[in-house]
Formats: C-alpha cells, structure tokens, sequence
C-alpha cells in the first residue's frame, strides 16, 4: 500500500429516510411546495439544512400562535371574562402575575400570597422561570402594562424552548430528521404553547431524549432531573427506560442516568426544602387536594352523578389505574416479540398518565407531541390526534364561555364539552393502539421498516436480549422481516437530507 493512503475504507454515511417516498400524506403535502424532491438532489450542499428548516418553521409556527392570542392581549384578559374564552385566546401567564405575587415582588415558595393560595403552586424550576421572566418585565405603567410586557417576555422564553424541542427531535432520529417537521407544524403546540409554562420542561425532555440517543446516559440524566424538577411527569420515562435496560442487560448506563436524575433534581430543590419547605412542598399538597377537574373522564362521571366519588376516592382510583397501566407497559417491554423502542414506551406512559389523570389542562398535549413524532412519525396519525386535540382545545374554551355567560348561543353546554372529552380521550386511546400495534408487529412500524433498531435507544439500539418473557422468546421469525443495512447513526449527526 502506497504511503499515506489510508489503511482503512471510507464508510459512506447512509442517506436520510425521505418521508414524501414512505408516507403518502407527507407525499401529497409537499404538493404544496413543489412535490418531492428528485431522485438526483444532492443533500447537504445548501444552507437549507432540515435542522435549520425545521427551527424556522418552529418558530414560524409559534408566531402564528401569539398572533391567535392577540385579541386577549388587546384587552381580552382584561376587560371580561368571557371574551377570552370565545376567542379561544386565554392564558394563564398574565393572569398570574399579579396573581401570584410577581408584579409586588414576591419571592416564589418564600413569601405568602395573598388569598387562600399562600405559595406558589408550581414545580421549583418553573417558579425559577417565571421569577426571570418577572425580573425582565418592565415595572413602570399600569398593571395592565405589565401583564402584557409579562406575556410577551414569557412568550420569547417559550418560543426559544420551542425551537429547541424542534431541534432535538429532529436530530434524535439521525436517519429521519424531517419527522420534526410533525412538531414544528402541529397545529396544538401553536394554540397552547403561551397558555402556560409546560414548554420548558418539554424541552428539557426533548433534550434529554437526545442525549440518550447518543449514548451519553448522564446528561439524560441530569436533564431529565432539571426535567423534572420543572414538571412531575417527565419522570415516567425512567420507568419504561428501566424495564428496557432490564431486557438488554444494560444496568450501568441506567444506574449512571437514575443518579443523574436524582443529583440535578435535588440540586434544583434541595435549597427550596431546607428554607422553605412549606412554600416546596405547595405544588405537591396542591396535586393531590385538587378535585375532579377539567378534560377527565372523572369530570364526565362526575357530572352525570348525583353523589360523586371524593377526591381522596379519586386519586385513589387513578393511581390505582395509573400503576394497571405501568403493569400493562412493562409486560409489553418484555414479552413484545421484538424489543420496543424507547420513544414508543415513553410515549404510551405519558399517554396512561394524562388518560388516567384526574385533569387535563389543554396545553397537556405538549407532553405527547416530540414523543409522539418519535414513537409513530406517521403523519396521517399524528395529523387525526391532532384534529381531536384542536377540537378539545376549542370545545374547552366554548364550554368556559358557556358557564361564564350561562347562554347557550354563546357557548359549549356541558352535554357538548363531555363530547369534546371524548373526542381528545378518543384520538390519544387511537395512537395508543397504533403505538401498541408497531410494537407487536416490528414490520409495520415505521422507523423499523427503514431499516434502523431503535435510533433514540442509544445503548439499546442493537443490543442483545438477555431477558424475556412469552412470546419474545421466539423472536427469529419476527427478526427476519429486517435483516435489511444496519447502519451505526446514533453517534452521527446529519448535514443534510431531502424532504
């Protein structure tokens, strides 16, 4: 060998999965800007790459969202209270800015509220957010002022975690990076993303779930951990990770990402415990003395009962079916004929715990979206989920107009929002089956029908079994539908790709 040539081949990286040749909704919407590309296209010599496309598209997106809100920010939050809710436009962050003591300068978990509320009723990291987004808002004006240069400062911060979510989903399946295109264009990401603060702990999620594609089991653990010291349900993850790790034998990488867990949580509200635990411990007392609320089946039964269940028979109830469906995932994680991925167990425990919930605020469905992309990038599913979403974002806000009116010709009836339950509990429980089904049948799923194991499994991705249950002890014949390229992306990242 001549010297100075290389000892080795060069590995040539596979192409990007194209959407508009698998997926026929993918196919007939990019109609809209021209069809699909060629065959003969060469990927990754523009500047135009699907990470760049994908943000812009985001926060494109995201505008269109503040811009839906504009006639509460033009006085809707201010001036009745049932315009907001016929404009479908309400959001609690100016709200709460007078209500919770940031526009008087209250320190959050340390200073009493005024009112029955005492503490502030958020996780510590979103007290963390708010508290900068407060320190950013101009102090001079009006209140009404203030409100609104408090929304519009929270709504940059939300709008950065969007684009943020849309970029770690997007390049978790290295293979597949137009998926986040799912994310950028749902419509609910656009309607509720500046109802509340959900976003910044969707976007520590995203990030962790990135983190583990590449294998780098502490940083999804701290984030995670950051994750879920902004909001309680990222945890779930740690339960179908667990059940995975179990069956591929990697009991290191989930050590070292459970204790990152813990580290970063405790660091967030270790401080926030010791000098004010009760103002702490408010989110907590708070979650479990809530009653029946809205979006629930419980609301549903509790409506059309003339002796409702209590409150401590709820939970009771809910956790109790919560802890079924826990059961219920980590029997699938370890009898499936073929092992799930990641994104698809996140996804259904997620699921379980809003289905199961005693509650659903609407902008809820921001914890599904990025897993949803990830667990079923299909887009005629993901686009009939989020018909039932949008329908229960508007059914909601007509049902609020309704009771603060009280006329009928002005609302939703309380017959018509137990539809709109339906119809969200509907289009969850129908991506449920399909998540379900890919499971137990690996050839219909559509990240493992391009070839690849599973991309955001890091470690796991082409991991031996070494613990199984029933059915996944026979795997052989499932595993013959893909003895297809393997191809090593999880530690790679993409510079290019046709749409």
């Amino acid at each position: 060998m001549p010297s100075g040539e290389s000892t080795h081949a060069s590995v040539q990286e596979p192409e990007p999965v194209r959407p508009t040749e698998e997926d026929r909704v993918a196919a007939a919407g990019s109609e809209l800007i021209g069809g699909p590309l060629g065959r003969r296209v060469l990927p990754g010599r523009s500047w135009w790459t699907p990470v760049r496309v994908i943000a812009l598209v985001a926060i494109g997106m995201f505008a269109l969202g503040m811009v839906q809100k504009a006639p509460c920010y033009n006085g809707g939050w201010f001036f009745g209270a049932s315009s907001q809710y016929t404009h479908a436009c309400y959001s609690d962050i100016p709200h709460l800015y007078q209500g919770r003591g940031f526009a008087d300068g209250l320190v959050p978990y340390f200073d009493r509220l005024p009112g029955d509320m005492q503490y502030l009723e958020y996780p510590v990291l979103t007290g963390v957010f708010m508290e900068v987004a407060a320190w950013l808002t101009p102090g001079s004006g009006s209140i009404q002022d203030q409100e609104q240069w408090y929304w519009m400062v929270n709504a940059g911060m939300l709008m950065a975690c969007a684009a943020v979510i849309a970029v770690c989903v997007t390049r978790t399946h290295a293979r597949r990076p137009w998926d986040g295109l799912l994310v950028a264009l749902a419509p609910a990401v656009a309607l509720t993303a500046t109802i509340n603060w959900d976003l910044l702990a969707v976007a520590l999620t995203a990030a962790a779930m990135l983190m583990w594609s590449r294998g780098r089991s502490l940083a999804f653990g701290l984030l995670l951990g950051l994750a879920t010291a902004a909001k309680l349900y990222p945890v779930l993850l740690l339960g179908p990770l667990l059940v995975l790790c179990w069956r591929a034998g990697r009991w290191r990488q989930y050590g070292t990402a459970l204790a990152g867990a813990a580290v970063a949580w405790i660091v967030v509200n270790g401080p926030v415990m010791l000098f004010a635990f009760e103002g702490w411990s408010k989110f907590y007392t708070f979650s479990q003395e809530r009653g029946v609320d809205f979006g629930s089946f419980w609301l549903i039964l509790a409506q059309n009962s003339d002796d409702p269940l209590s409150t401590d028979t709820v939970n009771t109830l809910a956790t109790l079916l919560m802890l079924l469906c826990c059961a219920g995932v980590a029997a699938l994680a370890l009898m499936a004929p073929r092992r799930p991925r990641f994104a698809q167990l996140a996804f259904l425990i997620v699921a379980a715990f809003i289905l199961t919930n005693k509650v659903y605020s609407p902008q809820y469905v921001l914890w599904l979206v990025p897993l949803a992309a990830l667990a079923r990038p299909k887009w005629r599913d993901f686009l009939v989920w989020q018909a039932c979403e949008v329908a229960y974002f508007l059914g909601i806000w007509m049902y609020l107009a309704y009771t603060t009116s009280g006329d009928a010709h002005k609302g939703l009836p309380t017959d018509g929002y137990h539809w709109a339950i339906g119809i969200h509990l509907l289009g969850t429980l129908y991506l449920c089956v399909m998540v379900v089904r890919d499971i137990l049948m690996p050839e219909k799923d559509p990240v493992r029908r391009s070839g690849d194991d599973d991309p955001s499994g890091g470690v796991l991705d082409g991991a031996e079994d070494v613990f199984v249950l029933g059915p996944a002890d026979r795997p052989a014949r499932h595993a013959a539908h893909f003895e297809g390229p393997r191809v090593e992306w999880g530690r790679t990242e993409a510079t290019g790709g046709s749409l």
